[in-house]
């Protein structure tokens, strides 16, 4: 089953679930803004992405800015902000299988799910 991490108010996420709804495959819907991934949860998400946890994060965002631009954060340090602050987390996230990508662009989604 094709996992999808949402954020309907997101014009790529909603095009990225367009491409997924359209794929006529099985998927969940994860709004991750309202059920915030665990720890274990990024840990696999990340792990199907092959990034590190900085490369998961959204730098333009509000909160990164003032709370944790320049500063030298462990790996943990940011899943943890990741967790506290969820608008942090990239998005669209396309989950197939062990593999995973951001839909941004949304190729990387269709490529994903032909495969």
């Amino acid at each position: 089953m094709i996992e999808i991490y949402h954020n309907p108010r997101c014009r790529k996420s909603r095009e990225g679930l367009a491409i997924v709804e359209s794929s006529g495959q099985d998927y969940k819907i994860i709004k991750y803004l309202e059920n915030t991934p665990s720890k274990k949860e990024l840990a696999i998400v990340l792990s199907s992405l092959s990034f590190s946890p900085l490369q998961l994060v959204r730098k333009n965002e509000a909160i990164w800015k003032e709370k944790f631009k320049n500063k030298a954060l462990t790996d943990d340090q940011i899943i943890e902000a990741m967790i506290k602050y969820p608008k942090l987390i990239e998005r669209p996230i396309v989950i197939k299988g062990n593999k995973a990508v951001i839909g941004r662009p949304a190729e990387n989604i269709i490529e994903l799910l032909e495969n």
